[in-house]
């Protein structure tokens, strides 16, 4: 198998939930400047917030199955 395949699922694993975490803060962040500007009819911030909204969302999404592929490709190397 791998020699330090724990090791490395525990580095990624904290890696990518750091990376998540973040990624949440920002879609929430996000939101609520796109619900404020969208409020007070600021077209170019609420444009600009959702688009904030949806890469942080993408993040949260990539960084959530990246614990997962990780963890497939490191069975993988074991059974070869």
């Amino acid at each position: 198998g791998v020699g330090a395949a724990d090791d490395l699922r525990t580095v990624i694993g904290a890696l990518l939930m750091f990376v998540l975490i973040i990624a949440v803060l920002m879609l929430i962040v996000s939101a609520i400047i796109w619900a404020i500007a969208s409020s007070t009819g600021n077209a170019h911030t609420a444009t600009k917030a959702r688009l904030g909204a949806w890469v942080a969302l993408g993040t949260a999404t990539l960084a959530g199955a990246g614990v997962a592929w990780v963890n497939f490709l490191l069975d993988v190397g074991d059974q070869l």
